[in-house]
């Protein structure tokens, strides 16, 4: 039977904790008792993790053999903000899939009052996040970013980056990313409206790679969860 993984709250050492509603659900809900085993994420690993002491505010494991298995490609989605409901379901999915971080962004064609009123909406994603890696038995939870423009983005990102544009027909997300395996990746996801010609001109004099999701317009939270598939596909590996 398969345990049931909890991200750590605190870490330190051979020891790990859960607070706060964690915490609670575990002691109240699943009335889980000292000597209990479940799997445990904590410093991007899970190791199995045994209850020492538990309440309703604070539950203590000890941490025992690492069970990690797999390692995620390191891929940073920058999401173009848009209409928030569907922001909400395409952060959850990628959180499922595995991205490492998340910034939203300001592009040029961005709703004006949605990217106001992003930054009130950073901590509900943060939670969502954090909801999304538990149930998907991830080992870490994705970093969240504070809001930030297009331009400042586009020159700090290092390693493979790739924009995803419309205006690419033949360069293939798979291709831009060959060879990247073990690479730090970015992936820019245009807002509703789709990039700007001075944007696109941003992204190349930056030395990123314009690719294509195919032929169809997809609508951005489906485009970020495709581009993402794919990337995974492609850098992703197995422990040795």
């Amino acid at each position: 039977m398969t345990r049931r993984r909890w991200i750590a709250d605190q870490a330190f050492g051979d020891r790990a904790a859960l607070t706060g509603e964690n915490a609670a659900h575990l002691a109240r809900v699943l009335r889980a008792k000292t000597g209990q085993e479940f799997d445990v994420a904590a410093g991007g690993r899970v190791r199995r993790g045994r209850i020492v002491s538990i309440s309703e505010q604070r539950v203590e494991f000890e941490l025992g053999e690492d069970i990690s298995t797999t390692f995620l490609a390191d891929i940073t989605l920058l999401l173009s903000i848009f209409k928030f409901d569907r922001m909400e379901w395409a952060i959850e999915k990628a959180t499922e899939l595995g991205v490492r971080r998340i910034v939203p962004m300001i592009a040029r064609r961005s709703d004006a009052h949605l990217s106001v009123a992003a930054g009130k909406r950073v901590e509900r994603w943060r939670r969502i996040t954090r909801e999304a890696a538990q149930q998907a038995r991830r080992s870490d939870v994705p970093v969240i970013g504070e809001p930030e423009k297009l331009k400042a983005l586009i020159v700090s990102a290092r390693g493979r980056r790739v924009v995803l544009s419309e205006a690419e027909a033949t360069t293939t997300l798979r291709a831009a990313l060959a060879g990247a395996a073990g690479e730090p990746a970015w992936l820019a996801i245009g807002p509703e409206g789709g990039w700007t010609p001075e944007e696109l001109q941003m992204f190349s004099t930056a030395a990123w790679t314009a690719a294509t999701l195919g032929p169809t317009i997809l609508r951005t939270e489906t485009a970020a969860i495709a581009a993402l598939a794919i990337a995974f596909a492609e850098l992703s590996h197995e422990d040795d």
